[in-house]
């Protein structure tokens, strides 16, 4: 499969289009900079407990390249962009950067700070955490148990933990890298009344170890990276009355009464970890750039890894066939639709008002759902491609299909929030009808866009009927009904956001070459994705049979169209040099290069 003449300017100009354009080195430069240092590439043998202190080491590096964090943690483009690049060499560290940098750096920033010295944390002489998720609450965090006590008497407050299930089940409380302070979500409780879930400004550790009235007890390694997970509990803890983060949705006042511009317990304890939405960005912006590295290591391989070919002597390339280049190629396109979603995410995110917040942050909640299970299936496809070589860690593919179920889970299971998503748009969201003539082309990305559309709108008013018709009097029961329609309309939902993000990344191209390359791109991904939807579409009449017929055929053309250019796709990735290097398969070697010292020759 060689190479078109004009490979690399069409490289550079999706390169341009991927990162962002005039804002590539100021958001992205600097980290692919950064990890391609020898500090970040990989260390083989490490047993757990010293993998993790090197995250930690790692974070110390990245805050040394920071000049003003308070203003990067304010910054949604910038603080997405450092997860995309420190995913591919380290999942550890990007549970640990995103902990101390959105959540409690940015839970520090969001709320009122004027007085509040920060420079311990902007410094990193203190790691900081965020301790919400309990032990027994877990997406049902409006029932967490930690309470914050008002003591008239000192004008603070006691943190305590009252039962087993309410100890905080979360990273990264151990004495590993240093001391810590953590954001902790308590229920303020004054004079017996629950005022509700805020956050609280708790040193955990210093230079000799936990401080009274903190417990801490380190969980067993989990599968990924390691981290240092544990429980942490509070006795009566005693905190300064400043400790208590403070915002226009809850502020104390001297007498113990509230103030707050939030009508309800929920709406405050919402506003009050809002940081957790612009988690579901960082965690998709993680395994996001796990799949691009996934894709590259995968797609460089095919090309240099030779097999037996049809006639005798002959010796082949991987990516020659059929069987596997199609399955790459169906990768490299969802890895474009994702990373022109969450680039659209993003930047709505960042311009979001109050009156269309709900609506970004659900949508940030879909995206992130489909981009880190997409992520997961990349990488566990590139891995498989890559057979035997695959499965050794100086691969450098093997820990991310592992390290991406980290990201599925943290910041709200994705189930979970597809189906607080789901519930919210079976009739709090109006799906496009577009007219779809049965006569249109299964080449003309219009047309294919308008029946994706109409995929959504077909399992919405499956969904709608489902609810309407439920039996009554049984909430669960009508809901259990319905949720099947109503996931499969948040899953075209997304799939539609990703094409439409795709398209007009396409008509943003400067190069015609690379436009046309874009639109074949896109084309396989939102043909893919109407496969498996045909007979619904043929049942209503928006497709054909000799349609349905042709799908297989058209999809193949656009296969081979594509197969000559995986390597110009991937190259766009930028994935750094010095990275693809020491990686023996992305660099035309095998495993055995790493070994040290060969056998001798045989006499």
């Amino acid at each position: 499969m060689a190479s078109a003449p004009f490979e690399h300017p069409v490289a550079d100009d999706l390169a341009r289009l991927l990162f962002e354009g005039p804002h590539r080195e100021r958001r992205h430069g600097v980290w692919r900079r950064t990890v391609s240092g020898r500090a970040f590439s990989y260390r083989p043998g490490l047993p757990p407990a010293e993998r993790a202190a090197l995250s930690y080491d790692r974070l110390r590096l990245l805050n040394d390249v920071l000049a003003d964090p308070e203003r990067f943690v304010a910054d949604p483009h910038r603080l997405a962009a450092l997860h995309e690049w420190i995913g591919l060499v380290d999942g550890g560290l990007t549970t640990l950067a995103s902990i101390h940098y959105n959540l409690f750096l940015g839970s520090l920033v969001d709320h009122d700070h004027g007085g509040r010295d920060l420079s311990a944390f902007t410094a990193l002489d203190r790691t900081g955490t965020f301790l919400c998720t309990e032990l027994e609450h877990g997406n049902d965090v409006a029932s967490m148990e930690t309470v914050a006590v008002l003591d008239r008497r000192s004008g603070g407050f006691r943190l305590h933990t009252p039962t087993p299930g309410a100890q905080k089940f979360m990273p990264n409380t151990s004495l590993t890298g240093g001391p810590k302070t953590a954001v902790v979500a308590a229920r303020l409780l004054v004079d017996d009344e629950d005022q509700g879930v805020f956050l609280f400004l708790t040193p955990l550790s210093d230079e000799t170890g936990y401080l009274p009235g903190v417990t801490v007890r380190r969980l067993p390694d989990r599968t990924g990276t390691p981290v240092d997970h544990c429980l942490t509990s509070f006795d009566h803890l005693w905190l300064p009355r400043e400790a208590l983060l403070e915002a226009d949705h809850g502020r104390l006042n001297h007498d113990g009464t509230l103030t707050s511009n939030l009508g309800n317990k929920r709406k405050r304890l919402l506003r009050s970890i809002n940081r957790v939405t612009m988690g579901k960005l960082c965690m998709s912006a993680g395994t996001l750039g796990m799949a691009r590295a996934a894709l590259t290591i995968a797609v460089r391989y095919s090309h240099s890894r030779l097999i037996a070919g049809p006639r005798a002597g002959e010796r082949i390339p991987l990516a020659a066939h059929r069987s596997h280049h199609s399955r790459l190629l169906d990768g490299l396109a969802t890895a474009y639709a994702m990373t022109f979603l969450h680039r659209t995410v993003v930047g709505r995110f960042a311009a979001r008002t109050e009156e269309d917040r709900e609506e970004v942050e659900r949508l940030a909640a879909i995206a992130k759902g489909w981009i880190t299970w997409e992520a997961r299936g990349i990488a566990t496809e590139c891995r498989e491609r890559c057979g035997a070589q695959g499965l050794f860690p100086a691969n450098g593919i093997s820990d991310l299909p592992a390290n991406i179920e980290g990201g599925i889970t943290a910041e709200g299971d994705n189930l979970v929030i597809w189906v607080k998503a789901a519930s919210e748009m079976v009739f709090g969201h109006e799906s496009a009808k577009p007219e779809t003539s049965p006569s249109g082309d299964l080449t003309d990305l219009p047309f294919l866009r308008g029946l994706l559309a109409r995929v959504e709108a077909i399992w919405q008013a499956r969904a709608r009927t489902a609810l309407r018709e439920g039996p009554s009097g049984d909430p669960v029961g009508r809901w259990n009904g319905t949720s099947g329609a109503a996931l499969e309309m948040v899953s075209a939902h997304a799939c539609l956001q990703a094409a439409d993000a795709f398209a007009a990344a396409a008509d943003r191209a400067a190069d015609p070459r690379s436009a046309a390359l874009l639109r074949s791109l896109c084309r396989l991904f939102v043909l893919r994705r109407l496969r498996e939807h045909t007979g619904d579409l043929l049942a209503e009449g928006h497709l054909t049979p000799d349609q349905v017929r042709a799908l297989p055929k058209t999809l193949d053309t656009v296969v081979a169209d594509l197969a000559p250019h995986m390597m110009t796709l991937v190259d766009a990735f930028d994935f750094p040099a010095e990275l693809l290097s020491a990686i023996p398969i992305a660099s035309g070697g095998t495993i055995v290069r790493t070994i040290p010292d060969q056998l001798p020759a045989p006499h």
